[in-house]
């Protein structure tokens, strides 16, 4: 039996090949075999840890998380439509290593569209980062940066799906949406919002 600490380096050994997996070819290139040769590895080594394609799927898509969690971030203001804009411009693909986290979550949709577990796991992402969003809009509101009737679900709704779509067509077409453009969008947006109060 392998020592504890040899099984924690090995497992970290297999995110890391889980996750340059993703970044080069998606969910879509994710395979035992794939993760096993970034490893220089055997796939039997592998069925030890996943012993099926829907198992290496679910761990990809923790690694995927964490690596989200834990990626640097701006500093964020306090509450208000600054930090709104702070936390919408952390998910933009506005460097390499966003753009490889963005392509990333976007080569899952497909899997979580077609399985029903791994679709209710990204609506609870997805409402997770709306909660997350909404102080943001509620503390602008309070501070009169938007109207006083403004609907904090339905601004968050809005603001959140512009992003994504941002992401999407920067993913796409980076050479017509460049990080620049990424953020004067937004910029514009969130003007607009602002405008209204």
């Amino acid at each position: 039996m392998p020592a504890r600490g040899d099984h924690d380096a090995r497992r970290r050994d297999v995110s890391e090949a889980v996750w340059r997996v993703l970044a080069d070819r998606g969910f879509g290139g994710l395979t035992l075999r794939a993760v096993a040769a970034e490893m220089n590895a055997s796939t039997g080594l592998l069925t030890h840890y996943f012993p099926s394609k829907k198992a290496l799927i679910a761990y990809a898509l923790d690694v995927a998380d964490e690596r989200t969690a834990n990626r640097p971030r701006q500093t964020t203001p306090e509450p208000g439509l600054e930090g709104l804009r702070t936390a919408l411009l952390d998910v933009l693909p506005l460097t390499p290593e966003a753009a490889a986290m963005n392509r990333v979550w976007v080569s899952s949709w497909d899997g979580s569209l077609a399985d029903p577990e791994l679709g209710a796991r990204e609506k609870d992402r997805y409402e997770a980062w709306r909660s997350r969003l909404r102080p943001h809009v509620e503390a602008a509101r309070n501070d009169g940066d938007l109207p006083p009737d403004t609907d904090i679900d339905e601004v968050t709704a809005t603001v959140a799906a512009f992003t994504h779509g941002i992401v999407v067509q920067a993913l796409f077409d980076p050479d017509r949406f460049p990080p620049t453009r990424q953020t004067t969008l937004l910029n514009n947006l969130l003007h607009s919002l602002a405008a209204l109060a």
